[in-house]
């Protein structure tokens, strides 16, 4: 009789995180640059738009729609990436996943009235320093932080 071949244990394996895209809503309210934030549905927190990659669209357009999905925004997205973040996303499930956000700058010309998501979730404008420190992320508390800072980011 064989012995049956030892199975490879799961422990240890570390897999990629998943990548999710999303955009970092702002304007320019007196001079000064405001970022939106937007509530998760399950947890409230404060975040940004952003969700799932989607077959035959380019990240940035991802981006854009998400944030027509979550917050009613139409703007004008950036194609090239302000940067990174990374966060552990808890799945309906209760099981987590690690994911790798791609952020893209949006420029907001408007807010509709109606959204998708409107009655799950809250929206607000708030200064820079203000929305930075209300995400618990520390790579995107310092993301914003960044974009906030760079005046060259805040094309008219």
């Amino acid at each position: 009789m064989k012995t049956p071949k030892p199975k490879k244990k799961r422990e240890g394996v570390v897999s990629a995180p998943r990548t999710q895209y999303a955009a970092l809503p702002w304007r320019l309210a007196n001079g000064r640059v405001e970022v939106m934030l937007v509530t998760s549905r399950d947890t409230r927190r404060w975040i940004i738009p952003k969700g799932w990659p989607m077959k035959g669209r380019k990240p940035h357009i991802v981006a854009a729609i998400e944030a027509v999905q979550e917050a009613g925004l139409l703007g004008k997205i950036d194609k090239m990436k302000l940067g990174d973040f990374f966060y552990e996303k808890r799945l309906a499930s209760g099981s987590t996943v690690d994911c790798r956000v791609e952020v893209f700058s949006l420029r907001v010309q408007k807010q509709q009235k109606k959204w998708a998501e409107k009655k799950q979730r809250a929206t607000r404008w708030f200064e820079c320093s203000i929305a930075a420190d209300l995400v618990e992320e520390p790579e995107l508390r310092d993301l914003i932080l960044g974009f906030c800072g760079a005046p060259s980011q805040h094309k008219a």
